[in-house]
């Protein structure tokens, strides 16, 4: 066997140890591997009998399904779920963080509503799949006659396309959950103008949507159906039209300092890892408490991957009233997967397992420490406008791209997404920070990552120096800065409401 890695020991009461590839300052000693293990992997450093409970982080992440010996691999041959139970304390670490002791500001878009953008483009909204189409044969033809180049400040034309607003019930929960999200996005500050299209016979009525009401304090909004216009060609034609009106007023906004408190950001981790929660999530979760301390917005989302995890949020909620509101959406996330024939269990995926996640307690505790250590404000519905600063969580799927799409709909203007084996994704129109957790993937993937945060393990930097770096990158990006997932285009097919409910 090859020279076995350096360990590292996670907490005290930890009985398992991870892998590293490198040698990390403050490592644990080498224990006796009775077998190869992959970086990122779990190790026994004590011996554990069958039933036994596995800690990592402190907390438990499931019970040994056989005896298990010191030194021997740790994961799903021998580890898996189990009951146990939790103590939620609500609100009984809620502890306040000190406010910021310096003004930071970015270069944003001030709207009339009174919200700060981070980018300037014109959507061009969807009610329903039926006018998807039409949507993309208007972006084009905008695209290829030149019609933004007389516009220098506004950032693009993006098509928001889905396949869902039909053949669904008009009143239940998966159409108000559709509902918030294309108002959220109709509203959203990192757009200058909306021209929001239907097809006319759909469930999700234009008129509903509109409802006899200003959507956009700034009136930058245009909306029709393909069967009112007389088809597709002569809505195209008015698009354009409609098109150059909407550009005339959003290429009035021009970038102005604003507080940093004007930032709200969706964090995400996709593709995670055993690196994920002791690198790139804890170091976001410094970032994050840097922005709150400064008056800001983070959002933690992805229910069913906060499952096992969530008692130590509720322990950090504002009152009993925000963590009984998460339980809430625990328990219904109970029943949705019960009554869909799933279970909470059914992450981590392989690509997570591979990376070395066992149980969706083990990805759990390591994705909540995207959240750093701010009492927990309030707790929102997918796509629910965010009316409180601080940290928040909002309720969604753990599929990324569906989840972002109800953080911006919720009015996130900045995201960062955390990854251990690799993501390629963008979010139009809101601009995405890749961070990556382990140096060896930044290494294969830097045209897509941001941020390595694998130097934590491998170069000893600190998680409060990794966390201001993100911050940084933060400001910098709000004013204009361009990621990499921008500057290689993505955001196209990003777009994804959650769909609940029958499709009829």
């Amino acid at each position: 066997m090859s020279q076995p890695p350096r360990l590292l020991t996670l907490h005290p009461q930890d009985n398992v140890a991870i892998a590293l590839g490198d040698m990390a300052p403050g490592a644990a000693p080498d224990a006796p591997l009775l077998q190869p293990v992959k970086q990122g992997h779990k190790v026994a450093t004590m011996p554990i009998r069958a039933g036994e409970n596995v800690l990592r982080y402190g907390q438990i992440i499931g019970q040994a399904k056989a005896d298990i010996a010191a030194g021997e691999h740790v994961h799903v041959h021998n580890l898996g779920m189990g009951e146990h139970s939790r103590d939620y304390a609500h609100a009984s670490e809620n502890a306040p963080l000190p406010p910021a002791t310096e003004d930071r500001s970015f270069m944003g878009y001030t709207r009339a509503d009174g919200r700060v953008g981070t980018r300037n483009y014109i959507g061009i909204l969807t009610s329903v799949n039926c006018s998807g189409s039409v949507a993309r044969f208007i972006a084009e033809a905008a695209e290829k006659s030149g019609l933004l180049d007389a516009y220098d400040n506004i950032d693009g034309i993006v098509p928001i396309t889905h396949g869902t607003g039909c053949g669904m019930s008009g009143e239940n929960e998966g159409y108000a959950t559709l509902f918030r999200t294309l108002s959220g996005y109709a509203q959203h500050p990192n757009f200058g103008g909306i021209l929001l299209i239907g097809l006319g016979c759909e469930v999700m009525q234009i008129s509903d949507l509109v409802g006899g009401r200003p959507i956009r304090a700034d009136g930058a909004l245009r909306y029709m159906t393909i069967q009112h216009e007389g088809g597709t060609r002569k809505t195209i034609e008015k698009g354009l039209e409609e098109l150059r009106g909407i550009a005339d007023l959003a290429n009035e906004a021009r970038r102005a300092p604003a507080p940093v408190s004007h930032l709200t950001v969706g964090m995400q981790c996709g593709g995670s890892d055993g690196y994920s929660g002791i690198t790139a999530n804890p170091a976001l979760g410094m970032a994050s408490d840097l922005l709150v301390r400064h008056g800001g917005t983070t959002i933690l989302s992805e229910t069913s991957e906060i499952y096992g995890a969530e008692h130590l949020l509720t322990r950090r909620a504002a009152s009993v009233e925000v963590g009984e509101k998460l339980i809430e959406r625990i328990r219904w996330w109970e029943d949705y997967t019960a009554r869909n024939h799933g279970e909470m269990d059914n992450n981590p995926s392989p690509g997570n397992k591979r990376g070395g996640l066992t149980t969706i307690l083990e990805k759990s505790l390591g994705a909540v420490a995207k959240s750093g250590s701010a009492p927990l404000t309030d707790v929102y519905l997918f796509g629910e406008r965010i009316d409180k600063r601080g940290f928040v969580f909002m309720d969604s799927p753990g599929f990324d791209p569906c989840s972002v799409t109800g953080q911006i709909a919720s009015g996130a203007n900045l995201i960062v997404f955390t990854t251990g084996r690799g993501s390629v994704s963008g979010y139009m129109p809101t601009p995405c920070i890749k961070v990556a957790t382990n140096s060896d993937m930044y290494r294969r993937m830097s045209e897509d990552m941001d941020v390595n945060c694998g130097d934590i393990v491998s170069e000893g930097v600190g998680l409060e120096e990794k966390g201001r770096e993100i911050f940084e990158m933060l400001i910098r990006v709000a004013s204009g800065e361009r990621t990499n997932s921008e500057s290689l285009g993505f955001g196209g097919v990003e777009f994804v409401p959650w769909q609940i409910g029958a499709v009829m």
